[in-house]
């Protein structure tokens, strides 16, 4: 409510041409409209890409995290490395992904997972790394084997970092998004802001937008919803 009230205000203030912000009732009234055409499927194809980039990038970033976590001497060699390609952002990649790829959804689905991937690996490794070594110690005093140890200790101190590394995931493949719909893109929510911005259409713009924003920020509450039921045994113990 604030914020729209801020909007509103923005807009009657006169420091930004009304032209320039659409108020939130027409971006509503846009909102409405593109529903009963090709809102609908824009949402569910960017939906599809952004789920299947992560779902990618994550199955891959938990076990090289891991072994990036847990082993030094492979981090100290593997770590300069991770950290260049997580410096280049995904957009300056894309001549490459159009010659490798294509610009069919492959290409899309490459970018989103080189997002997910880079952002996941960082999050896990650096989770693992900070498990205190205690555990693993008192578990071998008590006469557990290296399999008891990774399953019934290693696994479960983990899985806090594998869902912090999927939330942050998936933020980053969300705002990612607009970047990967560049590729020939005829539907997505990226799409439709590219569309928009040739005709200078700013509440359609507006529109893409938000529905960025609250898909995104729908999906981290349903993950910190899970988490919280996931790792609940750990609060009882501390």
């Amino acid at each position: 409510m604030l914020i729209v009230l801020a909007w509103y205000g923005v807009r009657a203030s006169g420091l930004v041409s009304p032209a320039l912000v659409p108020s939130p009732h027409e971006v509503l009234s846009k909102f409405l409209a593109l529903m009963q055409t090709r809102l609908p499927h824009d949402i569910l194809m960017s939906t599809q890409r952004v789920l299947l980039g992560v779902l990618l990038g994550i199955v891959l970033a938990v076990p090289v995290g891991f072994v990036l976590g847990w082993y030094k001497s492979v981090r100290s060699f593997v770590d300069p490395v991770i950290n260049f390609f997580r410096a280049l952002p995904p957009i300056a990649l894309i001549p490459l992904v159009i010659v490798y790829f294509g610009i069919g959804e492959s290409a899309k689905i490459a970018i989103l997972f080189y997002a997910s991937f880079f952002a996941g690996v960082i999050v896990m490794y650096e989770g693992i790394a900070q498990i205190n070594p205690i555990y693993v110690r008192v578990s071998r005093t008590l006469g557990a084997s290296d399999g008891e140890i990774f399953r019934k200790v290693i696994v479960p101190l983990t899985i806090p970092h594998m869902l912090t590394a999927l939330r942050v995931a998936l933020g980053v493949a969300w705002a990612t998004l607009v970047a990967s719909e560049l590729i020939a893109a005829q539907q997505g929510l990226g799409a439709l802001i590219q569309d928009a911005s040739s005709f200078f259409q700013l509440d359609i713009i507006y529109v893409g937008i938000i529905c960025i924003g609250l898909i995104a920020l729908v999906m981290d509450l349903i993950l910190r919803a899970a988490a919280r039921r996931l790792v609940a045994w750990q609060e009882r113990i501390a």
